[in-house]
């Protein structure tokens, strides 16, 4: 299969693009060279070979999720700038409609 001019100037309408003749012949170039590696590709033989899911065997291996170093509710209070008994005060962040 070749990529000729047509089938840019489809693309390009395709995608949206307004490419110069300079790019669409750089593109077109591209284009046929990557299709010329996938068939070099082609010519290896693959029979046997399983397909590859995973660059390699390695399995997670996650931590216990353990609660640790807990702030109790007083010590973390402490120190706000504004509080009520239970809750940290903000300044409100929501944008008025204009």
């Amino acid at each position: 299969m070749k990529i000729d001019e047509s089938l840019i100037l489809k693309l390009e309408q395709l995608a949206r693009l307004q490419l110069s003749t300079a790019e669409r012949t750089a593109i077109q170039e591209d284009l046929n060279r990557i299709l010329e590696m996938v068939e070099k590709l082609e010519e290896l033989d693959t029979e046997g070979i399983e397909p590859l899911t995973y660059i390699n065997e390695d399995v997670n291996v996650l931590r216990e999720d353990v609660v640790r170093g807990q702030t109790g509710r007083a010590d973390a209070l402490r120190n706000a700038p504004d509080q009520d008994s239970e809750y940290f005060r903000v300044p409100k962040v929501i944008p008025s409609k204009k």
